[in-house]
């Protein structure tokens, strides 16, 4: 806390004055100033420069001039040596759902990330509500009539033709990057799928695309939220395959209404394995979101269209900044990607989104491996900060809550010693300081396993924390400087100047490192 300074008061006895009215300089007191300023700054320790991890989550989350912006609901379309990674543009301020439009982002080797600008905005879309760009979907189709490939969007919002019912609708492109164009109506109406319980029924399009065991393409589109919806599209990938061959599209002949998975919520997204040739093997999988705060998990099935989906299991908890998910699995570069939302930003939530990326593992049996939301991503350091005494820093072990009144975290604990603890709680990853990412002495330290949470100055300790209202910059921005012992690391504030994290039985706290081996580390 910051002390008042009281100045005394000094009487002259006589006016000093001149005759240009100029005030006699008090040359004492500004010499013994500036010699004290000189000597603080001796005193200080020297800054040192620790190594900061280059990668990590979210890829997403910046526009062309390198602003901060939200943007959820991913998918992603694999197209040559290119991926292509598709988001709603988040605008809204508080908690609501303001949508207006899709952006795109690309890369080549899923390090690097290019902002490919707006894609297709909703005020161009004339049966939809403007800030309403919900969940969708990019595919790419042969057109044999333009003897070209062509860029399919399919995508869902209100639909102001419709009752105001959820539709899903289709744009066209000759790019991936577009702009899209709507095709004019809705693709599948709200109200064509007359089992529906709510209006938002007919949401979150998934496509697939694949030639079959008799020889023919198949294009598939499958949406839904607590229901789950699918049928085929015709060759022109813009309206539905009449099934039957009864001349009518009709619901449940055409447009099936199926059994979703247990736990079923909606953002469903089909996905099927490739040998080392690229050619598609085994059972199909619907990943999705289930339960409330979403968590994702996945299903099974022989057939899309008549088979059921079984459910297998839950490969992803609730995240600690979003009460949604959603996700995209694609293949690329010899690898599965695990493409998904959370609110790691700074003033981030479920209603304003950026995208991170994890790598998906299988069992020889087919079975996908747990999946856990991290900071690092597939490319970051993580790295382990310890004191001089071998004590780790950590953060008390907890669960992502279920509960939506227990979000923001604000004040979980940090320390060591914790009664519960696993391995990811002591695991940090160290980036450019928020406050100022051009000075390489600043750091931010975030939280592996808490993505989003990151080391904060509060009221003399350190807790971890999320910038939930986007002013937390200052005081998640640490100093690094020659550890205080004379080895190591030290972390001064940069809220609180001169004052460092300490290690003090078993709690992290600020201090002004009077103990200097408390307040030193090894980064490894």
């Amino acid at each position: 806390m910051k002390k008042a300074l009281g100045y005394p008061v000094i009487i002259l006895a006589a006016a000093l004055l001149s005759s240009c009215g100029s005030a006699v300089r008090d040359t004492a007191s500004e010499t013994s100033a500036v010699t004290a300023a000189e000597a603080t700054e001796k005193t200080r320790p020297e800054p040192v420069v620790i190594a900061k991890s280059s990668y990590g989550n979210p890829v997403t989350g910046f526009d062309g001039e390198g602003d901060l912006t939200y943007g959820g609901d991913p998918s992603a379309l694999v197209d040559g040596d290119t991926l292509y990674l598709y988001v709603g543009h988040d605008t809204a301020p508080g908690d609501a759902y303001v949508i207006p439009e899709y952006l795109c982002y690309s890369t080549r080797d899923m390090k690097e990330w290019k902002y490919e600008g707006v894609v297709m905005k909703m005020s161009d879309v004339s049966w939809a509500d403007k800030n309403s760009a919900w969940a969708g979907q990019v595919a790419r189709h042969y057109d044999a009539e333009a003897g070209k490939d062509r860029y399919y969007l399919y995508f869902c919002s209100w639909d102001s033709t419709d009752g105001g019912k959820q539709s899903v609708g289709a744009a066209v492109s000759d790019s991936p990057t577009g702009p899209f164009t709507d095709i004019g109506s809705p693709l599948v109406k709200g109200s064509f799928t007359s089992d529906e319980t709510s209006a938002w029924n007919d949401i979150d399009p998934t496509v697939w695309i694949e030639d079959g065991d008799d020889g023919e393409e198949h294009r598939y589109l499958a949406w839904g939220n607590s229901k789950l919806y699918m049928c085929e599209l015709n060759e022109d990938m813009i309206s539905v395959k009449d099934i039957d061959g009864d001349g009518e599209i009709t619901f449940r002949s055409d447009v099936k209404s199926k059994m979703p998975p247990d736990a079923y919520t909606e953002a469903p997204w089909i996905y099927r394995r490739q040998d080392a040739d690229g050619k598609y093997f085994g059972k199909y999988y619907l990943f999705y979101a289930n339960g409330w705060r979403e968590q994702m998990a996945y299903a099974t099935t022989s057939d899309l269209m008549n088979g059921r989906f079984y459910y297998e299991d839950t490969i992803m908890k609730p995240t600690a900044t979003s009460n949604t998910n959603h996700m995209a699995v694609v293949d690329f570069l010899g690898k599965t990607w695990f493409i998904y939302h959370n609110g790691a930003l700074p003033k981030g939530s479920g209603f304003r989104r950026s995208v991170s990326v994890e790598e998906v593992g299988f069992y020889s049996d087919g079975a996908v491996e747990y999946i856990d939301e991290t900071a690092s991503g597939a490319f970051g350091t993580v790295t382990q900060i310890t004191s001089l005494s071998g004590d780790k820093l950590a953060h008390e072990w907890f669960n992502n809550s279920a509960a939506d009144a227990d979000y923001p975290y604000t004040s979980i604990a940090v320390g060591s010693g914790f009664a519960k603890i696993k391995d990811a709680d002591m695991q940090w990853v160290i980036t450019a300081g928020k406050t100022d990412a051009g000075d390489e002495y600043f750091v931010s330290v975030e939280s592996e396993n808490k993505p989003g949470l990151y080391l904060t100055a509060e009221d003399g300790k350190i807790v971890l924390c999320q910038d939930h209202d986007g002013k937390m910059a200052e005081r998640q921005t640490f100093r690094t400087v020659a550890g205080l012992a004379g080895e190591g690391v030290s972390f001064e504030s940069a809220a609180e100047p001169g004052m460092y994290i300490t290690l003090a039985g078993g709690e992290a706290v600020l201090t002004d490192g009077s103990d200097a081996k408390a307040a030193s580390f090894v980064t490894e």
